[in-house]
């Protein structure tokens, strides 16, 4: 069933909630309503179950305006799921899921053997009828809102609407309940709108998003469309980065470390990373998180870490993509570390490439300065130089390096030298 939204309105209290919504539901899809909070999100679903009438705009379902529909022929098409509601806990799993049938039922007529064959079939449907004879206070949040679509199903509806279904859930079972509304909009043909905070599961399950922002639509058509790094940036006001689903393609949602205006601070105190590889980015963010001065050294164009020190704005050494640290670039570090107060070495992957960011290490040493070494997994296999690497790191232990085992550990010993 096709539902149409045209310039949709609503105040509350002198303050316009919603302001001239449109976007349109193609029959059979999972649509998804995303936005920062207060943007106006359970409003929206609250018109389009009318529970709210608007100010002003038309919502149409099927060929029908929304308002033309009387209560009981509209819970015949239209059923709503909220965030884990109460729902009576003396009752069993099947005399909530049979209240679904309430809509096709006089009001003292019995449920007939076709009401319980629907329930059963809801509940199997849902993966509930194991479930049926159990009390509804019995069951785990997962649980309970599979009870509660399998109460929405039983009312037949052609639409579902769903009121950020998985929130307080754990992972597996937002994944247990978005796989079963999508497999219903798949086999069953229904037409889901459903509220979800998290973007990633927006993107991964949805059709089609519309994005709100202070009661307007800030963008609206396929999650690729949608979830762009300009429109969730501009709209959630923080730094994202947008990258395909590596096995899906699908737009995946990852934080950023916050601007410069939201930091302490900064310290005096400097320090610089040895780093590559990835086994920094962490540290970048936390140590600049904490008001540290950082600088960062020497890393190939491209590597992770180069991608996270150019995005955390920090003094750089680069080296060509690929190639190993040359006699100027090694110049240049060590030139930083002697602006530092402590050198901190990452547990970097060590190649031929490489060694020279260790020997700059030592360097540090024999110049008096407080070295950190990382090494938070003992039994990683990371030296690909037939033992150089090994004997270098133990150079640098004998030197006077100071070992840490955990990130954690590292934080603390640098809060209480600096």
């Amino acid at each position: 069933m096709r539902i149409t939204v045209q310039n949709l309105t609503f105040t509350y209290a002198d303050r316009k909630v919603l302001k001239e919504i449109c976007f349109d539901v193609e029959s059979g899809t999972f649509f998804g309503i995303i936005g920062p909070n207060g943007s106006g999100k359970t409003t929206l679903i609250k018109l389009l179950s009318r529970v709210l009438r608007p100010g002003s705009g038309l919502v149409e379902l099927g060929e029908r305006a929304l308002n033309s529909y009387s209560q009981n022929d509209l819970a015949k098409v239209m059923a709503v799921v909220v965030q884990d509601t109460f729902a009576g806990y003396l009752f069993s799993v099947e005399e909530i899921v049979m209240m679904g049938r309430t809509p096709y039922l006089g009001r003292f007529q019995a449920e007939t053997l076709q009401d319980y064959a629907i329930v059963r079939q809801a509940l199997e449907l849902t993966g509930c009828l194991e479930l049926r004879q159990r009390k509804i206070a019995e069951l785990s949040g997962g649980e309970r809102q599979r009870v509660m679509i399998a109460r929405a199903l039983a009312q037949q509806p052609k639409v579902l609407l769903l009121d950020e279904p998985t929130a307080h859930l754990d992972i597996g079972y937002q994944q247990e309940i978005l796989d079963l509304v999508k497999r219903l909009c798949l086999t069953e043909g229904l037409t889901v709108i459903s509220v979800l905070h998290d973007l990633n599961l927006a993107s991964y399950y949805c059709n089609g998003l519309v994005l709100l922002a202070q009661g307007e639509i800030a963008a609206a058509g396929s999650p690729d469309h949608v979830l762009t790094t300009e429109n969730i940036s501009r709209v959630y006001k923080t730094a994202i980065l947008v990258s395909p689903h590596p096995l899906l393609g699908t737009p995946t949602v990852s934080l950023l470390p916050s601007n410069r205006a939201s930091l302490p601070q900064q310290k005096k105190s400097r320090i610089h990373l040895l780093a590559g590889g990835g086994s920094a980015g962490e540290l970048m963010r936390d140590l600049r998180e904490a008001g540290y001065l950082l600088s960062v050294g020497v890393l190939n164009v491209g590597d992770s870490d180069w991608e996270a020190a150019r995005s955390l704005d920090l003094p750089l050494v680069s080296e060509a993509p690929f190639s190993a640290i040359t006699a100027e670039r090694h110049a240049q570090n060590l030139r930083l570390i002697q602006q530092a107060n402590v050198v901190v070495l990452a547990e970097i992957p060590i190649g031929q490439g490489n060694l020279l960011n260790l020997r700059a290490a030592l360097t540090a040493l024999a110049e008096g300065r407080t070295v950190y070494l990382l090494e938070e997994h003992l039994n990683l296999q990371r030296d690909f130089t037939q033992g150089e690497g090994q004997e270098l790191l133990a150079e640098i232990k004998l030197g006077g390096a100071i070992v840490i085992n955990t990130k954690a550990c590292l934080y603390r010993a640098l809060a209480e030298t600096l």
